[in-house]
């Protein structure tokens, strides 16, 4: 098989993919897998790493970037569709998948005129305006929430959930190691986010009254990265502070309690490793999706719900240390967060791909 996984710029988007990937791979190792993104996308960064290959495109978004992005925007669109026409005349893939993100929209649309089967992934409850169009397109439409269900050609979706990668479930599995502190996993999403770090620099006067009995793992985004590394040596307060976690599956298998947004591709990753969370949602997510996500969660007692408008050092100490002194309370989350895990994501998207290469029974380069 050969397959084209395209999208990213985030790791809500990109990561859905690998997880795609590392499924087509387990069924044959011989699978031939290229993904299509952007140079500026946390894929050109990443992807290298994990072993997969990069085809780059150039597009970027442009909504409320002004009209000088405006124009470049309608120039780089009809130049990514040709970029990826050419991309995909080459490798003459057996199936074209969309998970989200500026490169989705030209590589999809680039291979439904070419006659090469399409698929798309929507994340979030309610779909962005790039997969609304492709929805029209694309051959299979995988969704992770039932009421999206609606905004799409109903013979055409399917209700998948959010593939996660493997390496998620596997952690669950291992075997809790004993230690004498309590360890918070804190990110802001593959960019970092200004308000939660801000928040936890407020709080750690009061966080330095735990002593050695917490430690932080703590990723921050590049801008930040310098003055929250400070503001944790000045309290003399354990933690590791980096602008990127590459291994997130060791960093939430090792996790008490986790601090984060509420894009629906963490919080896939937080249920399926059973962990409980305070969710901090993106206030300017499109259709605020983020706190429908996070509300979702929260009414299952699955996490603990924080909206921005409410967040400061103080609030965020006074959770982190209710849920730490109240164990019961903590694994109360934790078995509620892993009950609603779909574990079976990416193998029930990798079947439907399948069938629908199968159906269609071409590879169309032309």
């Amino acid at each position: 098989m050969r397959i084209v996984i395209a999208g990213g710029g985030t790791g809500g988007h990109l990561f859905p993919g690998i997880a795609i990937a590392e499924e087509f791979l387990k069924r044959d190792n011989k699978t031939k897998i290229i993904f299509i993104g952007t140079k500026r996308g946390i894929e050109s960064r990443l992807l290298g790493k994990l072993g997969y290959e990069l085809r780059e495109i150039d597009i970027e978004g442009v909504k409320g970037r002004g009209i000088k992005a405006l124009v470049k925007g309608a120039y780089q669109i009809p130049k990514s569709i040709w970029q990826s026409r050419r991309i995909l005349k080459q490798f003459c893939p057996h199936i074209v998948f969309g998970v989200g993100g500026y490169a989705s929209g030209p590589a999809v649309l680039a291979a439904h005129f070419m006659g090469i089967p399409t698929a798309i992934a929507e994340q979030n409850a309610i779909p962005g305006v790039t997969n609304k169009i492709l929805g029209h397109l694309a051959d299979k439409i995988f969704v992770t929430y039932a009421q999206t269900e609606d905004s799409f050609p109903q013979k055409k979706v399917i209700l998948s959930g959010n593939p996660i990668r493997a390496s998620f479930v596997a952690g669950r599995d291992k075997i809790k190691e004993k230690k004498d502190y309590r360890q918070l996993l804190i990110f802001g999403g593959s960019q970092g986010a200004e308000a939660i770090n801000k928040s936890v620099m407020e709080m750690l006067p009061q966080l330095q009254s735990m002593g050695n009995k917490i430690h932080v793992l703590h990723q921050t985004g590049a801008q930040q990265l310098e003055a929250v590394k400070k503001a944790y040596e000045q309290y003399g307060i354990r933690a590791e502070v980096t602008p990127f976690i590459i291994d997130m599956a060791t960093a939430y298998a090792a996790a008490d309690l986790i601090i984060c947004r509420a894009g629906a591709t963490s919080l896939a990753e937080i249920t399926a490793a059973g962990k409980a969370a305070i969710l901090i949602p993106y206030p300017w997510a499109a259709n605020d999706h983020q706190l429908k996500n996070a509300q979702a969660l929260a009414e299952e007692g699955a996490a603990v719900l924080i909206p921005e408008k409410e967040l400061s050092g103080g609030k965020l100490f006074g959770v982190i240390e209710n849920l730490l002194q109240d164990e019961k309370k903590l694994h109360q989350i934790e078995d509620n967060s892993l009950r609603l895990s779909r574990i079976d994501a990416a193998a029930a998207i990798v079947d439907n791909c399948i069938k629908l290469m199968t159906e269609k029974n071409k590879s169309s380069c032309s």
